[in-house]
């Protein structure tokens, strides 16, 4: 067991699953903490309305990532695509994430229990 505060989770367009070992102060068991759903926007007909729609929601979306992940000196992210690598892009660009250690991985679809058990494995806990 590790007793640095980690994070990972496992992300794709539309949703994250995030595990940590923390509650933002104290280190504890891992946990699936959280599962985040991106806002998708259908029906715009103005293609540069529609863009706009989507880099707000995509903010937004990390955004509440970013509030679980607190106090995390390391992140595993994993998923498929490219969904991993910019949600990393993301936080280097984040004052508050600049020096976190992440890494990355690729996987399909995974279950909660899948996730958690992905990022226990990471971790060696």
């Amino acid at each position: 067991m590790t007793d640095k505060k980690v994070a990972g989770l496992w992300i794709d367009g539309r949703k994250a699953i995030v595990v940590t070992n923390h509650d933002g102060q104290d280190v504890s068991e891992f946990e699936v903490k959280e599962t985040v759903k991106a806002d998708v926007q259908h029906g715009n007909s103005n293609e540069n309305a529609a863009n706009n729609v989507e880099q707000t929601n995509k903010a937004k979306f990390y955004k509440e990532i970013e509030k679980i992940i607190t106090n995390s000196t390391d992140l595993y992210v994993t998923g498929p695509g490219t969904s991993q690598e910019e949600l990393r892009n993301h936080l280097l660009d984040t004052a508050q994430y600049k020096n976190l250690n992440i890494k990355l991985g690729t996987d399909s679809q995974l279950s909660e229990e899948q996730v958690l058990e992905e990022v226990k494995s990471h971790f060696n806990a």
